[in-house]
């Protein structure tokens, strides 16, 4: 069969455990109730074999905690998966939708170029075996939002298998310590996104928004090899970062370019697997740490006191900081997942394979795009250590907040001062200022020209620490001057005439003489003449 027309646009298992202390025996409930926030995807993960959880052993403390993730990541391109509609976040409801998204008789696929080298980029940076030949599969099930009644994707063969993903966690939450672990990816695969549904419970209804089905997405399917909030967290930023270096994807969470769902499990170590609940749709790194841990707590909870964990879905309340349940999954529903009838086995090559005389605008090169990654954000992190001689840490804080590494970067091209120096400002004052105002690096009003004034002139020993300070302030009021000249109207330069600095000390006391007649009443002077 022949290779699906591409369509261009433009520019031994092993578990990871975490001791939890069973100490308390207060059983914490969570309220019932389903939330309007309905997902239906259903993972991969909770798609293998459960296993039974086990009752805890009479005096038995210690649990094991077992966290996989599975993330849902919206690819960067002009038009979605299978058809030309264009792609925007912010476009009025309904606007964005073809005929093949809305599901009409007739319409047909037809794949999206960008999208699929996208996979294979994503695919090489996490280290994945890339599959010459990945199929398409349907997958069905009924829901409002999703109007052809199943969605595409390939959950036989995918375009990407077997990877993994290396991150730092602080070992003790210092800063100074620092490990680096290693996640295992199971498969990525491309498939389509749904749309949205909006409900309104004062009226009663739910409205459909079509804009956002059929976008092209990444599903990266994670091994359970993660124990607790924190690792899940490292992943996922390190993730985001990957995707962001890569233009793949632009990851903001916030507006729903990547999503995560956690399959959570407990139990004594030494004993069999315990049964899993799924966390669903969690939309941001600080909510999906706080989920993972409450869901692990929970549960603990639960069956400390007798209780059992049901095999459920549930989704993450950040107000009531607990997870609440949507729907139990006891009765595996059956998606008759079956062979896509209009898209043939997408086959990529390799320069080995590549057929002569190949049109390049309809095979994907896997070599080609290979040469083509850029710095990847581990590589990023070893070139700053290694070149202005920072700490570990410091690079991590770098490159973890948006645009800030590209401050720092102009900053260093600009200023005569040392990395350190440079570091510290940008990581301590700068940063800080921009978390106390809830500013983004790209809405300082401190210039990198400006800092680098700035740091030149304590350099140079022209201000001091404290008077570098002051200049700093003046400089985030936005008024556009420049350090030396707030320096130059309020009188801060050091003083460097030995001379002139003693007349000034005379003239001092003698204008002041009851301070130092105090003083000196008080004990010896330090001050001479």
């Amino acid at each position: 069969m022949a290779a699906p027309m591409l369509r261009g646009v433009s520019p031994v298992r092993r578990w990871s455990l975490a001791w939890v202390d069973g100490g308390s025996r207060h059983r914490r409930t969570s309220p019932n109730g389903s939330t309007s926030n309905r997902i239906r995807e259903q993972s991969s993960v909770a798609q293998q074999p459960l296993h039974t959880a086990q009752k805890p052993r009479k005096g038995g403390h210690k649990w094991a905690a077992v966290v996989g993730l599975e993330i849902h990541a919206q690819i960067s391109s002009n038009s979605k998966l299978f058809s030309g509609s264009q792609v925007s976040f912010t476009a009025p409801p309904n606007s964005l939708v073809s005929f093949f998204d809305a599901s009409l008789p007739g319409t047909l696929p037809v794949l999206n170029r960008r999208c699929v080298e996208a996979a294979v980029m994503t695919g090489l940076a996490l280290n994945c075996r890339i599959n010459k030949k990945s199929l398409f599969d349907r997958k069905h099930y009924f829901y409002a939002d999703l109007p052809a009644g199943y969605q595409i994707t390939q959950q036989r063969l995918p375009i990407a298998a077997n990877g993994s993903l290396s991150y730092g966690v602080f070992v003790g939450n210092r800063w100074s310590h620092m490990a680096t672990k290693t996640v295992r990816i199971k498969q990525i695969q491309l498939e389509q996104d749904s749309g949205k549904s909006l409900h309104d419970d004062l009226r009663s209804q739910t409205l459909i928004d079509l804009n956002r089905a059929g976008v092209g997405l990444l599903e990266v399917v994670m091994e359970p090899d993660l124990s607790c909030g924190e690792e899940a967290a490292a992943v996922v930023k390190e993730l985001q970062l990957i995707l962001q270096a890569l233009g793949t994807s632009q990851a903001n969470m916030a507006e729903g370019q990547l999503r995560v769902d956690a399959n959570i499990s407990v139990h004594h170590p030494g004993e069999p697997l315990g049964i899993r609940t799924e966390v669903k749709n969690l939309n941001s790194i600080r909510f999906l740490a706080r989920a993972i841990d409450h869901e692990i707590q929970r549960q603990i909870n639960e069956l400390e006191s007798g209780g059992e964990i049901l095999n459920e879905t549930r989704s993450f309340d950040p107000k009531l900081g607990c997870t609440v349940p949507m729907r139990d999954k006891e009765g595996k529903q059956d998606y008759r997942f079956m062979p896509e009838p209009n898209l043939p086995p997408l086959v990529l090559y390799d320069t080995a394979s590549l057929p002569a005389g190949a049109d390049s605008q309809q095979v994907i090169n896997i070599d080609q795009i290979r040469d083509a990654l850029p710095e990847l954000p581990s590589a990023t992190r070893k070139r700053l250590v290694q070149q202005y001689g920072m700490l570990p840490e410091h690079s991590f804080a770098l490159l973890n907040e948006a645009g800030l590494l590209q401050f720092f970067q102009n900053v260093m091209k600009e200023t005569r001062a040392e990395p350190k120096k440079v570091t510290s400002w940008v990581l301590n004052t700068l940063l800080g200022y921009l978390k106390h105002h809830n500013l983004a690096v790209s809405e300082s009003p401190i210039t990198p020209s400006a800092l680098a004034g700035l740091l030149d002139l304590l350099d140079s020993k022209a201000i001091s620490s404290s008077a570098a300070k002051q200049v700093f302030e003046e400089l985030w009021k936005g008024e556009a001057k420049t350090a030396a000249q707030i320096v130059s109207e309020k009188q801060l330069e050091l003083m460097q005439d030995q001379e002139a600095l003693e007349r000034l000390c005379q003239s001092m006391m003698e204008g002041h003489p009851q301070v130092v007649t105090v003083a000196g009443g008080a004990g010896p002077s330090h001050l001479s003449s």
